[in-house]
């Protein structure tokens, strides 16, 4: 197995998908993410998960069980299994992220260039146990 090794931070600022799969191990799998000013990922909870979020370009706050987080340039978050969370741009440019889901969230591979791409693919894009390896 080669694993995953890359410029985390320069593919993460180029992105401008909403979702994109890097990588889906059997236990951890990343995830690049942009918001557009004024979008969110939409309120969740992941009840066997946890989540690691890693912002690299921009502004917003991180909502954990009610409690709104500020969020910026090179803070970290991490939302525990079964915590009501979401992630919301309230800046004026793209809010551009990583996260780690642990177990995988996502099919391998997938890329959703906006949210309307994500929220119609919502039932079909969970995890289905394979790996990027």
């Amino acid at each position: 197995m080669r694993g995953y090794c890359d410029n985390i931070e320069k593919l993460t600022v180029e992105n401008d998908a909403f979702r994109r799969v890097l990588y889906t191990g059997q236990h951890l799998q990343l995830v690049l993410m942009t918001l557009q000013p004024g979008e969110e990922i939409g309120e969740e909870v992941h009840d066997d998960r946890d989540q690691f979020f890693r912002i690299e370009e921009g502004s917003g706050e991180v909502r954990i069980d009610g409690v709104a987080n500020p969020v910026k340039d090179d803070f970290a978050v991490i939302v525990p299994a079964g915590a009501r969370h979401n992630v919301v741009n309230s800046g004026d440019a793209p809010l551009r992220f990583y996260t780690l889901y642990g177990p995988p969230e996502h099919r391998d591979g997938v890329v959703q260039i906006d949210k309307a791409q994500a929220q119609a693919e919502h039932d079909t894009d969970h995890w289905d146990g394979r790996t990027t390896e």
